[in-house]
């Protein structure tokens, strides 16, 4: 047929949705999604819509980045306290040494409400936990009855924070 024009080629919202997400994760985050990151990093509860404008997206684009890094378990976005303020008077890093399956005893110690984040190591320490505890006599009810206790526990070194130097959480997007 001469004289007809050939017919654009578009894509539906919903296809361009998910070419956004396929190009974003396959190569992993990427320049725009390092900025959404650093911008709620600052402001956990800014709003899509001033992120869009100063990123220079539509707001609907910022909240699919933000809802597929959230998916894929990239970023959380969280309220951080300080457990000082909560009644929290003690917190500590633990060092402990496993005999036997390292995992089943990080599971176990990472059930515990008190520990915070749980790291299986290589090092001296199979494991590093950091708790939070009420005070000294807490410390050492969650030491003795909650860690030492855990079949394939054979050492534990205790880390009694003093005084916070440094605490960050702006480095994800370096």
């Amino acid at each position: 047929m001469a004289g007809t024009k050939p017919q654009r080629q578009s894509h539906s919202n919903d296809e361009r949705s998910n070419i956004e997400l396929l190009s974003s994760t396959t190569n992993g985050l990427d320049a725009v999604d390092r900025k959404i990151v650093s911008l709620l990093q600052h402001d956990g509860r800014r709003a899509y819509g001033a992120m869009a404008e100063e990123i220079g997206l539509s707001e609907a684009a910022v909240r699919r980045r933000v809802q597929r890094m959230r998916d894929a378990g990239i970023m959380q976005i969280v309220a951080i306290t300080d457990p000082l303020q909560l009644g929290y008077g003690r917190e500590a890093l633990i060092g402990i040494r496993v005999h036997g399956d390292v995992r089943l005893v990080a599971d176990k110690i990472a059930a515990i409400d008190e520990a915070n984040y749980v790291v299986m190591t290589a090092g001296s320490f199979d494991i590093i936990a950091e708790v939070i505890a009420e005070d000294d006599n807490n410390l050492v009810h969650l030491l003795n009855d909650s860690i030492r206790s855990i079949p394939g526990v054979t050492e534990v070194e205790t880390f009694v924070y003093l005084k916070l130097a440094k605490q960050t959480y702006a480095w994800g997007t370096k």
